[in-house]
C-alpha cells in the first residue's frame, strides 16, 4: 500500500500586505518513483493552484528548483519521496530574495557575481570568425569542464555559513568560477589580477572550511580542491606582494 505523505510548506507572499509568513500541510499518495518536482506539481494541480515554486528541466540541469529539503538544501527534481520519511518540510534556499513561498531569486545573485568576478576570458587577442578554434590540452579541458558543470542552483551559497552571516561574502559557486579563469590557458590574467577579485575577506580568505557546499552541490563539484587550491594560490599571491614592498 502507498504511503501517505505529509508535506510542510513555506507560504509567503512578499507582494501582498496581506500575506503572512506560515507553514501549510498537504497530504499526498505517493506513488513510484515520485520525485518533490512530481509531488508540488500535483499539489498545485490538485490541491492549491497558488503554491509558487521554480522548475524548468526536470533532469537536474537548470537548477532553479532548489529548495531546503528537510533541513538541506536540495534540487526537487532529483529528490525522490522514496528516499524520505513520511513527513517533508520544505523551506525556500536562505540568502536569495524570497519571490514567493519556495520560489528564490537566484538570478541577480549569480549576475552581479559574474560582474564580480569578470567572468570573462580576457585576452589581447582580435577575434578571427573564420579562423580555425585553437587546440587545448585534453587535460587542460576536461579540468576546465568539471568546473563549468555547475548550475547555478544556488544551494552551495545557502549552505554556506559565511553566506548566510554575510551579504558580502562571494560563496563557492563564485570561487569555482574564478578557479576555472585561473585554469583556463586563454585567460592573460595574472594571480596579481586574481587576488585583486578574491585575495579578501569577501572572497578565498573569508571561507571558514565548513565545506558544507561540497556536502550539498548536487552536480558533485569538487569544490574543496578548488577552495583549497585558491587559498595556496592567493596566500602565496599575497606573501610575495608583501615580501615585494
Amino acid at each position: 500500500m502507498s504511503r501517505l505523505l505529509k508535506f510542510n510548506i513555506f507560504r509567503y507572499n512578499p507582494k501582498d500586505e496581506q500575506s503572512a509568513p506560515h507553514m501549510q500541510e498537504f497530504v499526498l499518495e505517493e506513488t513510484d518513483s515520485m520525485t518533490l518536482f512530481i509531488a508540488l506539481n500535483r499539489i498545485r494541480e490538485e490541491q492549491d493552484s497558488s503554491l509558487q515554486f521554480d522548475f524548468c528541466c526536470r533532469a537536474g540541469i537548470c537548477g532553479s528548483c532548489g529548495m531546503v529539503i528537510n533541513g538541506r538544501p536540495g534540487l526537487a527534481c532529483h529528490t525522490k519521496t522514496k528516499d524520505l520519511p513520511g513527513e517533508i518540510t520544505l523551506l525556500p534556499l536562505p540568502v536569495f530574495k524570497l519571490v514567493g513561498d519556495l520560489s528564490v531569486d537566484t538570478g541577480s545573485w549569480f549576475r552581479e557575481m559574474y560582474t564580480k568576478t569578470e567572468s570573462w576570458i580576457h585576452t589581447n587577442k582580435k577575434f578571427d570568425p573564420v579562423a580555425l578554434e585553437e587546440r587545448m590540452d585534453n587535460k587542460q579541458a576536461v579540468d576546465i569542464y568539471e568546473l563549468e558543470r555547475c548550475v547555478e542552483c544556488g544551494c552551495c551559497i545557502s549552505a554556506c555559513g559565511t553566506a548566510r552571516l554575510r551579504e558580502d561574502f562571494m560563496g563557492a559557486a563564485a570561487l569555482n568560477r574564478v578557479a576555472r579563469f585561473l585554469i583556463d590557458p586563454r585567460d592573460k590574467r595574472t594571480e596579481n589580477d586574481y587576488y585583486e577579485i578574491i585575495g579578501n575577506d569577501m572572497g578565498i580568505f573569508g571561507c571558514m572550511g565548513l565545506l558544507a557546499c561540497e556536502d550539498v552541490c548536487p552536480k558533485h563539484l569538487p569544490l574543496q580542491n578548488q577552495l583549497g587550491f585558491l587559498r595556496r594560490k592567493m596566500g602565496i599571491t599575497s606573501l610575495k606582494r608583501i615580501f615585494k614592498k
